[in-house]
């Protein structure tokens, strides 16, 4: 059997906590990958190396640490020795950080990232099951140029789709619409589907604030003046249906436009696009008119990834047609 060299990036999260005697709660992101690596019982092809990168719980990722470990992986990809990396990480903003990497990372190889909903310590952990699996999965063949992938539950999900469903059972995510790529059954690597498109940015630039706005039964324009005022770069709108928005935004969001703020409208949906249909004031067609930019079938995370990216990138002229693919 070909032997195979995977980076084990480890970042911190519940893969990598530990209970606190003092407290008797799980402290995040303090295990060692080398101590999880240990433990994942892995077929003697693979040499896995562990580098960790920062150790931290996933809410506290931001932009630089996004930045830090995109830059982390590209060194490490300079070495044409390296078959896959596998990124360890918190569940709460693993979706983020795994499609912000789908969208900066341009190589091939795969990029697996992972987490687990218990502790290694805890009863029923998916910790070393979601680890080992996705090693595997990093030193597949099949694995290769289908952008960041993330494994979980045995399941293959792509980074563009991929939504934390629930807060704490092991079958924690799913992609609402388009389903998984593939599974892995004990050892073995299925592929079922391959996303058809895949897109890639340099950037350029620092990450811009991107702010996002939920808007329900009632609400005024008060969080978008402040995001505007505040310095947002952009901001993300999240409506009902196909993006019906209450008119009392409405003078927020053409003063935000006005100042070359952009303005995305996405839905609180699980499934389906923002689009025009209707003309009542506040609908997606109110609110194009008034400059906004209608993100398709992105949820709100995600398009908000998307516009730091391409603002980051010196895009030119960022339309609705960057949403709609």
């Amino acid at each position: 059997m070909v032997s195979k060299k995977i980076i084990m990036l480890s970042t911190g999260g519940t893969i990598a906590s530990k209970r606190n005697p003092e407290t008797g709660l799980l402290t995040a992101g303090v295990m060692t990958g080398e101590e999880l690596s240990s433990m994942c019982d892995l077929p003697s092809h693979i040499e896995v190396e562990v580098i960790s990168v920062f150790q931290i719980p996933s809410n506290h990722m931001t932009f630089e640490y996004l930045v830090t470990l995109k830059e982390k992986i590209e060194e490490i990809f300079k070495n044409d020795n390296v078959d896959g990396i596998v990124i360890t990480h918190g569940t709460d903003t693993l979706e983020e950080t795994s499609y912000f990497l789908d969208l900066v990372i341009s190589d091939k190889r795969p990029v697996i990232v992972t987490g687990s909903q218990r502790g290694p310590e805890v009863n029923g952990t998916d910790a070393f099951v979601n680890l080992r699996q996705s090693i595997l999965l990093a030193a597949s063949e099949h694995s290769i140029n289908l952008g960041t992938l993330v494994l979980f539950n045995e399941r293959i999900f792509s980074g563009r789709y991929i939504k934390k469903k629930h807060a704490s059972n092991v079958d924690g995510f799913d992609s609402f619409g388009f389903g998984y790529l593939g599974t892995i059954d004990q050892d073995k690597v299925f592929i079922y589907q391959k996303p058809v498109k895949k897109e890639t940015y340099q950037i350029k630039h620092p990450l811009p604030p991107i702010e996002i706005v939920k808007t329900s039964l009632g609400s005024d324009g008060k969080f978008i003046d402040c995001a505007r005022e505040q310095g947002a770069k952009g901001i993300v709108l999240e409506a009902p249906g196909r993006g019906h928005a209450p008119p009392a935004i409405l003078d927020s969001v053409e003063r935000a436009t006005n100042e070359g703020i952009y303005v995305l409208l996405t839905t609180s949906a699980e499934e389906g696009k923002v689009k025009t249909v209707y003309d009542f004031p506040g609908s997606a067609w109110t609110l194009q008119n008034l400059k906004v930019i209608l993100a398709g079938d992105y949820d709100s995370k995600k398009a908000r990834m998307k516009l730091a990216v391409l603002i980051a990138s010196e895009m030119k002229a960022i339309t609705g047609e960057d949403f709609y693919n």
